[in-house]
């Protein structure tokens, strides 16, 4: 697999481009928009580029199609295994490519390019497909007939649907779909990564089109025609019919603001909006469509819930919703839902939901308060909820009025307060089976005003996340041993602080190095063993500005033996991140240690470097009067004397009397990490044992993710992305063994978090009690899909 980005690197907002509108898909609704060229353009060379915004996951859907079900034909489409699928029929025989990547990731945007070029002489580069500026590889590769040219051709083109008889429909969202006839161009023609985020994002294409060439950015939603909403902007004029889409106003138009880029536009502002979230749901009895704006419930007699895909921890937003049909009132709607809560019963009922119950009451931990604007009418009433995320503060009304008195631009008589601690998704709920709600997060217009104050709920009105670029303080690097010694490795964006490598191909010790204790002195996650300061089998000797150097005193395969692969974890030590290396001797008594993060810290690992003895962590999950060890499978241990009972502050945390961690005269290290938003997270999570696992929200595309269950004996797991940079993963190393890498246990990296996609084993047994670690690849702010 291979990188392509020949473009120049740019700063935010450098050239201004901005993609107003995107074009929503619903394949109940046979939507699809199609065109059939008057001639011929260039049938063994073009270019086909889009961004993608997926709706329904786990079913065949084509994307851009060309010819008839009975001849030549070819198509681009999503696998029901989410897979993407390149191939034409020559009217004979099928050339067909899948990925071995699949893509499942419905909260944000995928930029996909897809070029032919029949004519090279190398037949793995006839055809190509990228995502995300990355060029996939697929599973395998037929030998491209420069016969079956049907795309180009004066036959049927379809977007959205397969040729006719138009079927297995895209849903979804397409924008700023080029067409380039007559040229095979890489991903720089369309896009480029910002300098400031390192995130891929849209450039405006300045090149040609050739004679069939188009350009689709769904800016003129006035009509339906072909020259409005399927107007094609290169200036050839080459306009497509839409086929059974709507822009009249209400929860039916299919003209949004959803928008790969994020910017201002004195309304509610475009970017990446929010929308429910099919991952982050009970069971498969509660269903969406519309693009993930429209809940439909496909099994009655049981309460199900579903979050949305953007959480809320800071700043004010505002929503709308309607019920379109319910079995029973007071049944469905819309709710207010805690970060990674149970979803299963009826919301409202317990301390994780707040809901306007639809007869005239709102519910929270089975309490009802009346509200003044009484009972729900299914199909017309409008209503209104507003957040304050920063005052923990929820407002209901309906049909522009608010409930109680209620006034959120002046903070007055909300429905419920001390909502803090966040995140909080808006999300649904669902009893019966004719249970459909509609919501609108702001992607089309509302049908009120929000309150002064009060935003849409998209990635623009996300508040500015303090690291922008997470790579500048923690990264992955691998290398292939080559026996050097000494041997220096860069490429970090930072100088490291805290360096963890691990010998992927075979079974050796973890090595820890920090700068606080100094090169060569090392420290073995899997091991009880005391500090060595001389590794014969090599470790890190010395730091640099953008790496650090290996070195040993005899052979090098702890971390450079030829023909072994290797992982480095890498952290950089500051407040910033909230990252510090504190040493310490212990006193065996009752005490504080300071720190200098400056809020309280969620994660701590300590370990004697005197003695051989465990690992000892503090996880804010599992509380103050528990520890876990690194080094061992076994479940958390209760103990007033590892942390004294007493939780970390803004400025120390507290050791009790155990020698493990406080043993008199010992020389002890800790590492001890805070939660930054959208760079880093530990929580916990509960496991179901099912390949459609649990979705943990982070805020952002994990670049890191570290597991272990805490209710039973169990390995811990590290996954990252770097060793598989797509979905799904299945390599994990394992802190508290030498093993090599094990494949395994799948997991999806998402825009906003991960979901485990194993069915049974470690890190998702169902009942399970999980804590875990999670470091930045990208903010959500910023995040395309995985």
């Amino acid at each position: 697999m291979s990188i392509i980005n020949a473009s120049p690197l740019i700063a935010a907002g450098d050239d201004g481009y901005q993609i107003e509108r995107s074009l929503r898909f619903n394949s109940p609704d046979s939507a699809y928009l199609n065109r059939t060229p008057a001639s011929a353009g260039n049938r063994t060379t073009w270019t086909w580029s889009g961004w993608v915004k997926r709706g329904r996951l786990g079913v065949l859907q084509a994307f851009f199609c060309a010819g008839t079900s009975a001849g030549a034909r070819g198509l681009v489409e999503f696998e029901a295994a989410d897979t993407m699928r390149v191939g034409f029929n020559d009217g004979t025989s099928w050339y067909l490519a899948s990925t071995s990547a699949v893509f499942r990731d419905p909260s944000a945007w995928y930029h996909i390019v897809v070029t032919f070029d029949l004519t090279n002489g190398t037949n793995a580069n006839r055809v190509r497909l990228w995502v995300n500026n990355t060029l996939q590889s697929f599973a395998s590769t037929p030998t491209w007939s420069t016969a079956a040219q049907v795309f180009n051709n004066n036959v049927n083109h379809v977007i959205g649907s397969y040729y006719s008889p138009y079927a297995d429909g895209f849903s979804g969202y397409f924008t700023e779909i080029n067409f380039i006839d007559g040229q095979a161009l890489t991903p720089s023609s369309f896009g480029e990564t910002n300098l400031i985020t390192g995130v891929w994002g849209p450039k405006r294409y300045a090149g040609t089109y050739g004679t069939n060439g188009f350009y689709l950015k769904f800016a003129d939603n006035s009509n339906t025609t072909a020259a409005t909403l399927g107007k094609d902007s290169s200036g050839n004029g080459n306009n497509w019919t839409p086929n059974n889409f709507s822009v009249t106003a209400g929860a039916g138009n299919d003209s949004m603001i959803d928008s790969p880029t994020p910017y201002a536009d004195g309304g509610n502002g475009r970017g990446n909006y929010c929308t429910l979230n099919p991952l982050d749901k009970y069971s498969s009895t509660i269903g969406t469509s519309d693009g993930n704006l429209r809940l439909i419930s496909t099994s009655g007699g049981s309460y199900q819930q579903i979050r949305s895909t953007i959480g809320m921890s800071n700043g004010k937003y505002y929503m709308e919703w309607i019920i379109v049909s319910q079995g029973t009132a007071g049944r469905t709607g819309a709710a207010l839902i805690k970060s990674n809560s149970p979803l299963s019963g009826a919301a409202g009922s317990d301390t994780y939901s707040w809901v306007n119950h639809g007869d005239g009451y709102a519910y929270f931990n089975n309490n009802l308060t009346a509200l003044s604007t009484g009972s729900i009418s299914t199909g017309t009433d409008i209503v209104m909820y507003a957040f304050d995320a920063d005052s923990g503060k929820l407002w209901m009304g309906k049909n522009g009025t608010w409930d109680n008195s209620g006034n959120p631009a002046t903070g007055a008589n909300p429905i419920y307060s001390g909502l803090t601690n966040g995140p909080y998704f808006f999300g649904g709920w669902t009893y019966n089976t004719s249970d459909i709600v509609t919501f609108n997060f702001g992607q089309r217009a509302f049908a009120y005003t929000p309150p002064t104050g009060f935003l849409a709920l998209n990635t623009q009105n996300l508040p500015e996340p303090s690291i922008k670029k997470p790579s500048s303080y923690m990264d992955t690097l691998l290398w292939a041993g080559n026996n050097a010694n000494p041997r220096t490795l860069g490429g970090l964006n930072f100088s490291p602080d805290l360096v963890w490598v691990k010998d992927r191909t075979q079974a050796t010790n973890h090595r820890l190095v920090d700068t606080v204790r100094g090169g060569n002195k090392t420290l073995k996650s899997n091991a009880t063993d005391a500090e060595t300061s001389s590794e014969s089998a090599g470790t890190v000797s010395a730091f640099t500005s953008d790496g650090f150097t290996l070195a040993g005193t005899s052979t090098m395969e702890g971390v450079n033996l030829t023909g072994d692969s290797y992982v480095a974890w890498c952290w950089d030590e500051s407040a910033t991140p909230g990252f510090d290396i504190v040493t310490y001797t212990g006193n065996g008594s009752n005490r504080t240690i300071a720190h200098s993060l400056g809020v309280a810290p969620k994660f701590i690992i300590t370990k004697s470097r005197t003695t051989a003895d465990d690992w000892f962590c503090y996880h804010d999950a599992i509380g103050n009067t528990k520890y876990i060890r690194l080094n061992s499978t076994a479940a958390s241990t209760t103990s007033s004397t590892i942390w004294n009972n007493t939780s970390p502050t803004s400025s120390t945390f507290s050791l009790g009397t155990s020698g493990g961690a406080n043993r008199n005269g010992d020389n002890f290290v800790a590492y001890c990490f805070s939660e930054v938003a959208g760079f880093s997270k530990f929580g916990s999570y509960t496991g179901n044992g099912s390949t459609n696992g649990p979705f943990v929200h982070c805020g952002f595309r994990p670049r890191f993710v570290m597991v272990k269950r805490t209710d039973s004996t169990s390995d811990w797991g590290i996954y990252d992305s770097a060793r598989e940079p797509n979905n799904q993963m299945t390599r994990l190393l394992f802190p508290n063994g030498s093993y090599a890498d094990t494949t395994g246990y799948p997991i999806d990296f998402l825009s906003n978090g991960f979901k485990h996609r194993n069915s049974s084993g470690m890190p998702n047994v169902s009942g399970g009690t999980y804590i875990f670690a999670a470091f930045a690849e990208s903010p959500f702010k910023y995040s395309l899909a995985r």
